[in-house]
């Protein structure tokens, strides 16, 4: 009698094992496929719809957004910055982005314009005014409020730093 009470409960014993197992691969293969569906499965199906979908919900009178427009490179400068010794100086490479191509005969037409302010502008500058990522991302938007200034509108979307050396 003790055998069979014996040989039953590890019968039950066993069978729980594998309903707990069934159970976790369950719940797995279930958080697994949410998972899927939350992260991987959200993307648009067609580049077609995308194109559609963005050519409805465009505004015509928005300005266009950095990465759409024109490529201007501009001379390197190479400048001593306003530090107290003037030991320092800076090479900066500048490639600018305009609106169209208008804006950018516009800017090669007035481009000893542009590198006046820009040589003042750098010139103006000490190691500290650079040293930070912060303060270089600063820089970049006194560029583009120049280049604005000297353009007469907002047809400068951006400004890249394609070289820059501090010594």
């Amino acid at each position: 009698m003790a055998d069979e009470v014996e040989q039953e409960s590890k019968k039950k014993g066993g069978m729980l094992k594998w309903i707990i197992l069934i159970l976790l691969l369950a719940v797995l293969g279930g958080g697994g496929f949410f998972a899927y569906k939350k992260f991987f499965a959200a993307a648009p199906k067609d580049a077609a719809e995308t194109t559609q979908a963005e050519e409805q919900t465009a505004d015509p009178n928005a300005a266009p957004l950095p990465g759409s427009g024109f490529s201007v490179t501009l001379p390197t400068f190479v400048v001593n910055l306003a530090d107290p010794l003037g030991r320092r100086y800076l090479k900066l490479g500048v490639d600018v982005e305009v609106v169209s191509e208008e804006a950018v005969a516009e800017l090669n037409k007035k481009e000893p314009m542009v590198k006046d302010s820009l040589i003042l502008l750098l010139s103006s500058k000490t190691f500290q005014d650079l040293s930070s990522m912060e303060n270089k991302i600063l820089l970049k938007k006194e560029i583009v409020d120049r280049l604005n200034q000297i353009m007469g509108g907002a047809k400068v979307l951006q400004v890249y730093f394609t070289d820059m050396v501090i010594q």
